[in-house]
């Protein structure tokens, strides 16, 4: 028999294998980017609401909270469009490569937010991640539009997660991303109403297996994926929750090899520029984790 620990630590990366499968989903979804996040938003709002009507939680807040957690809300919706937009585009590959640097950026942004000094380790891992990105341009310059999307996605990955830090210090997670999923539905919603033919019948006029794919991406990768990472963390430090969570982009491109052996085939200088930018990404949160010990012991 396996003890708790050993437990939460498997269900740890099968939710970081979940995290990778998302873009496996968003290569196998027929419809565009901007659609495919408004249904994936849509469908885990509604089953984010049937969780709290089950479990009873409170989500009264104030409007000023509101108003912060529908930016933020604003803010991941963004994220996916361009996450997705980068897969459609480009691939799977080039999608997850890029959103490795959300690390980098997370460490330009959460000094504003939190006010604090840049740490120089930080610059320096920043210029290898820097350096990762070139390499990877240099030969799959075809890629361009998809390089640009996924660097932007990962931006408002790291921008998001930024500010997520900051409201989890007045408000439980549930109430923070039910609030953060429906104002995301709303924004793009209105984003939608503005383009050439809004929510037509062709809009909802979906495959079979779209509307399969997109349902286990709201409720598995979405939904799911989300309270289960809320349960892991009582268990498991946040250090190797975070760490584990970069593993994303290295499980997400094994499993598009596989399953998309042609399309995902890429030059040799990709992986090379990735796997500096994943093992930097690794490396700052090392670094990070040795630091804070460092000063909890003084």
């Amino acid at each position: 028999m396996l003890n708790a620990k050993i437990k939460n630590h498997l269900h740890l990366h099968f939710l970081v294998l979940i995290a990778g499968f998302t873009a496996i989903l968003g290569e196998l979804i027929s419809i565009d980017a901007i659609p495919l996040v408004w249904f994936r938003m849509l469908f885990t709002v509604v089953l984010m609401f049937l969780y709290i009507k089950i479990t009873k939680i409170n989500i009264k807040i104030s409007s000023k909270s509101l108003a912060k957690l529908a930016i933020a809300g604003i803010v991941i919706a963004l994220h996916w469009m361009a996450f997705f937009g980068s897969i459609k585009v480009s691939n799977i590959s080039i999608a997850l490569g890029m959103f490795s640097t959300g690390a980098f950026f997370a460490s330009i942004i959460e000094p504003i937010v939190y006010k604090r000094k840049i740490i120089w380790y930080e610059i320096i891992i920043g210029l290898f991640v820097v350096f990762g990105v070139f390499i990877i341009t240099q030969n799959e310059f075809e890629y361009i539009y998809g390089i640009f999307l996924g660097l932007i996605s990962a931006f408002l990955s790291s921008l998001f997660a930024v500010l997520n830090g900051k409201f989890l210090e007045k408000h439980s997670a549930t109430v923070i991303s039910f609030y953060e999923f429906l104002s995301g539905v709303l924004f793009i919603s209105i984003f939608i109403f503005f383009l050439e033919k809004p929510f037509s019948i062709e809009f909802f006029n979906l495959d079979f297996l779209d509307y399969g794919y997109l349902f286990v991406l709201a409720s598995v990768c979405s939904a799911y994926a989300f309270i289960a990472s809320v349960h892991v963390m009582k268990v498991i430090s946040p250090y190797t929750v975070v760490l584990s969570y970069n593993l994303e982009p290295i499980y997400g491109i094994l499993i598009a090899m596989y399953l998309f052996p042609e399309q995902e085939k890429m030059s040799t200088s990709f992986y090379y520029g990735a796997a500096i930018i994943i093992i930097m990404v690794i490396l700052n949160v090392i670094l990070k984790n040795l630091r804070f010990l460092k000063r909890k012991r003084s």
